[in-house]
């Protein structure tokens, strides 16, 4: 059992976002929820907002991957943010970091 806990590889993602167009926190959750549902149907992929929730121009998104291969995790994530980028034109992507943990 522990041998197979050393092969485990947790990558976490951090996105800071910018919605320029949006003027309400409603308008705000219609479009998290959109890619926080998007990516965990699409990566299979844990999603959270983790900060900024009461804010409605600024969003903090946490994203979590597990795999058995450090590389399949962090090119997942890398893949997540990417999508973000080509998929939601109207969102502006401030800062994003992935950092994977054995």
């Amino acid at each position: 059992m522990i041998a197979d806990l050393q092969t485990m590889n947790v990558s976490v993602c951090r996105i800071q976002l910018r919605l320029p167009e949006n003027h309400s926190l409603k308008g705000k959750r219609q479009v998290i929820k959109s890619i926080i549902a998007r990516l965990q149907n699409r990566f299979k992929v844990s999603v959270a907002e983790v900060d900024n929730q009461g804010l409605w121009q600024l969003s903090t998104l946490g994203i979590a991957c597990v795999s058995n291969h450090r590389r399949h995790a962090d090119e997942t994530l890398f893949n997540v943010v990417k999508f973000i980028i080509q998929n939601y034109p109207e969102v502006e992507l401030l800062d994003s970091e992935i950092e994977t943990f054995p």
